[in-house]
């Protein structure tokens, strides 16, 4: 009873460190992350990749109010997994940094600073009493001075960056895909099959255009792009990963 009621005392502070060096809120939010439905960016020759999953609980919910994709400015694009309303807080922060980049130096933001910049401001929420840490993880992908860059943001503040990576459920088994099926000269179309086939490979039942959204960052003139059901079926049938329409509905029935 003692050692329980001692980590207790560890996890109601999320500025004190455990004995054994651990912050147990940012931990919890790490679980809370994992909650999320998967996020997907890969780092291709001439853009960046973000598919997502937006799993809908109920036909009647609009589709449209369903947001995992947003464009941070015309060269950088997010997707979260976990909190949405966490996730919503720190894009407007992403967007604030952008534009002011953007005014005081009259350039677009580096895809690395932005990333530090929201990590810090992550980072801070570790170590302010009262407060909790973000329970969401962010994929930011954009074009730095012509090249594809592809980051994650941890709900400690830490940035990584990555060639391909997933945040959300099954994490793990998505990666494991990526790293079996991942290279680096892949083109923009390659790059989208991949992102769809590694989703495709933890959801049995196929996937659908409604349940999916999916953004590039390209290189060049045409910067953030989110692409329509029409695209996104297009791809899913050329990669044959459409969901069986025969079985939804004998599920329907």
């Amino acid at each position: 009873m003692q050692g329980q009621s001692q980590q207790q005392a560890y996890d109601r502070g999320i500025t004190i460190f455990s004995p054994d060096g651990r912050l147990y809120q940012v931990e919890y939010a790490r679980e809370a992350v994992k909650r999320g439905t998967a996020s997907i960016g890969i780092r291709t020759e001439h853009g960046v990749v973000l598919v997502v999953d937006k799993r809908i609980r109920s036909p009647l919910m609009e589709r449209t109010s369903v947001e995992k994709i947003h464009k941070a400015d015309d060269h950088v694009g997010i997707a979260s997994a976990g909190h949405v309303a966490d996730a919503r807080q720190l894009i407007d922060f992403a967007r604030r940094q952008a534009q002011v980049n953007q005014l005081r130096y009259g350039e677009p933001i580096g895809v690395e600073t932005l990333t530090k910049a929201v990590t810090d401001h992550i980072q801070q929420y570790t170590q302010v009493g009262g407060a909790r840490p973000f329970g969401v993880a962010l994929i930011i992908g954009g074009i730095e001075d012509g090249e594809p860059r592809l980051y994650e943001t941890d709900p400690s503040g830490t940035p990584y960056e990555w060639q391909a990576l997933a945040v959300g459920a099954d994490r793990g088994d998505i990666e494991d895909y990526l790293e079996e099926h991942y290279e680096e000269d892949i083109d923009l179309d390659e790059g989208i099959g991949l992102a769809l086939q590694a989703l495709a490979s933890v959801n049995e039942d196929g996937l659908t255009p409604e349940g999916i959204g999916l953004a590039t960052v390209s290189v060049g003139e045409d910067g953030f792009g989110k692409l329509s059901d029409e695209e996104i079926q297009s791809y899913l049938d050329d990669h044959d990963l459409l969901a069986d329409e025969d079985a939804d509905a004998d599920a329907e029935e």
